[in-house]
């Protein structure tokens, strides 16, 4: 068996030295002799077997890797069209639903879905305020009020901008109260009564405000810094705040909701005596409120107005709910409750 194994390697040698002119040599006949050695102490098996068979085998597979790479990267590079246009694969079993608008065209939104959309109720009382009864009702009325100063100093009747600023710290407070509430159900193992998912709802909506008003009204760099800015400290004075009282906290937010509809308020008065243009509403502003096709910029500011007023009612409500002595969960949550 060793015999023939032998011969089958020495005769593949001589033809493979035939074609390359090279068996002849007396330079290079030695390095064929060590080379047959070579060959037939890998088919007797010695130690040096496995090396041997390793190394053919990279070498075979080594040709065959560029053509692979050549064959992923065919689809990326066909008719010149980018990879962000590839569909990612559902190997996870996560897609994109195929959803419909009521008229039959295609959902275009990522951001939310026509589960989220509403119509806001214009039926709310406007004019409705907490009139400050205790020694915390008055520092939040008097820090809101001195945290207007700085805003109306730096936007004046910009209302655009000044909604646009207060949308980004508006939608901190339900992400803090949220967060804060969360934890202390998986710590206490208690309900929360529905107020977690009701003060996350009060921030995705205050956020969804912020971003039709970018679709409005375009910040400029030093908006961006100044969002950057307040936001950081905001977020910080209102956690370090909602821990220490949170019954302070949610008043302080009520009073902020207060401001919020007087703000907008303002904003239609200049849009009806035309010192801003009433343009056609944002696209994402007419899904998310299921408003009119036709719908301007006094309608999307209208279904705002009324859900800051939403808000003001709620905090308000929550802070009332501890200067009672009792938790927000022994309260019913006001779920859906824009």
């Amino acid at each position: 068996m060793k015999h023939s194994a032998l011969c089958y390697v020495v005769r593949r040698a001589l033809v493979s030295g035939r074609n390359c002119n090279c068996h002849g040599s007396a330079v290079v006949r030695p390095f064929l002799a060590a080379k047959i050695r070579q060959r037939s102490f890998c088919v007797d098996g010695g130690n040096g077997g496995f090396f041997y068979w390793k190394r053919m085998m990279a070498s075979q597979a080594g040709p065959s890797m560029p053509e692979a790479e050549k064959k992923e990267e065919s689809p990326r590079t066909k008719s010149g069209k980018s990879e962000k246009n590839v569909v990612v694969s559902s190997y996870w079993g996560i897609s994109k639903p195929k959803i419909k608008r009521e008229d039959g065209t295609e959902w275009p939104w990522n951001c939310f879905m026509p589960r989220d959309t509403y119509k806001s109720n214009m039926s709310i009382d406007l004019t409705k305020h907490h009139a400050p009864k205790n020694f915390m009702d008055k520092v939040a009325y008097k820090g809101v009020k001195l945290l207007r100063i700085p805003t109306d100093v730096f936007f004046k009747r910009q209302y655009g901008c000044r909604a646009m600023m207060l949308e980004t710290v508006a939608a901190v407070p339900g992400m803090v109260g949220g967060m804060l509430l969360h934890l202390k159900s998986l710590r206490k193992f208690q309900q929360s009564g529905g107020w977690i998912k009701a003060l996350l709802e009060e921030a995705e909506n205050e956020r969804m405000h912020l971003m039709t008003m970018v679709e409005l009204v375009k910040p400029k760099w030093y908006e961006r810094l100044l969002v950057l800015a307040v936001q950081g400290v905001f977020f910080n004075a209102f956690f370090v705040l909602y821990i220490l009282s949170p019954k302070l906290a949610h008043r302080v937010v009520g009073y902020l909701e207060e401001e919020a509809v007087h703000s907008y308020t303002e904003y239609l008065k200049d849009i009806e005596s035309g010192v801003v243009e009433n343009v056609p509403a944002p696209a994402i502003a007419i899904d998310y409120w299921r408003l009119p096709k036709d719908a301007k910029l006094k309608d999307v500011i209208t279904v705002i107005r009324a859900d800051e007023a939403h808000h003001r009612d709620v905090n308000h409500f929550a802070s009332d709910i501890h200067f009672h002595g009792k938790e927000l969960r022994e309260a019913p949550a006001p779920l859906s409750y824009h």
